[in-house]
């Protein structure tokens, strides 16, 4: 992970990003919504570091890249303590840290966790006006359907003033509602989307913004979307970002131009030295030119 950081931030790009996973159930009955075949990609018997953890290990590693988390699965935590874990993160980065949040999708994982999973929206939402309140107010009290609190002090508040940029996953329209209502962007992850389209979902995230009482030019357009770098020139697809680095250059073009300001990339060679050597090609070869 050091390693990783570190040379990711040497190359030059702009953030490095950690995936949210407590535990891997030996059977996975819910269908996978980021595979081609629905089934989930990371085998039981590997093993996943908690991401905020990582985060924090990997703030003291670096000096210039944002850290973020893609994304935090709200329903699974009690918010007074994640929100502590992410605002020291916050500090110990000098605000450097983006929060990415989600619902969740794998119900055998709430089960273990022993979270609603029906509930899971009603929950998120909930604990997003959960921080609104603890960092923004002095003496914060809260009363909801899940969580209650009366006269507390939350310190440190973020280090930023505008408070930790808040990016909100999922790709539905209940996403997309909740992006508008409490995002400061919307940060779906496509394995296959057409840039066109995304900006036409994109539109209606700023109408939902609209529909809650707050400005849709606040609102930023950012995505996570796999990619792969090759040697040899290959046959382009408009929803999927494939090719020689001179071809990944045409091809982020296009989402630029639908309005992305900030793409993720999850490069997707299964080993890690092949993984490695996609990074510095992309970074030398294609980065330059964006």
């Amino acid at each position: 992970m050091r390693q990783a950081a570190r040379s990711a931030e040497a190359w030059g790009f702009d953030s490095i990003w950690a995936a949210d996973r407590v535990i891997i159930p030996w059977r996975i009955d819910t269908p996978y919504p980021y595979g081609r075949d629905g089934a989930f990609i990371v085998p039981a018997d590997r093993p996943f570091l908690d991401s905020l953890s990582c985060l924090t290990f990997l703030a003291a590693c670096t000096s210039r890249v944002e850290l973020g988390i893609s994304v935090l699965v709200l329903p699974y935590r009690r918010p007074l303590v994640w929100a502590k874990t992410a605002v020291t993160l916050d500090h110990l980065s000098r605000g450097r840290f983006i929060l990415g949040v989600g619902v969740g999708w794998m119900e055998e994982e709430f089960l273990a966790l022993q979270a609603p999973f029906r509930d899971r929206g009603r929950m998120t939402d909930e604990q997003l006006e959960v921080l609104k309140e603890v960092w923004s107010t002095e003496r914060s009290s809260f009363s909801g359907e899940f969580y209650e609190f009366e006269d507390i002090a939350f310190l440190p508040k973020p280090y930023r003033t505008g408070g930790i940029p808040v990016w909100v996953g999922g790709e539905g329209l209940r996403a997309q509602k909740r992006a508008g209502r409490y995002g400061d962007a919307w940060f779906p992850y496509f394995v296959r989307i057409e840039p066109d389209e995304l900006a036409a979902r994109f539109d209606n995230v700023r109408r939902c913004a609209a529909a809650a009482g707050r400005s849709p030019e606040r609102l930023r357009l950012n995505c996570c979307l796999p990619i792969e770098v090759t040697d040899e020139p290959v046959p382009q697809e408009p929803d999927r970002l494939a090719g020689t680095p001179a071809q990944l250059v045409e091809a982020i073009a296009r989402y630029r131009s639908a309005g992305v300001e900030h793409l993720a990339l999850q490069f997707m060679a299964p080993r890690w030295p092949d993984r490695l050597r996609q990074m510095q090609q992309f970074a030398e070869e294609t980065l330059p030119h964006l």
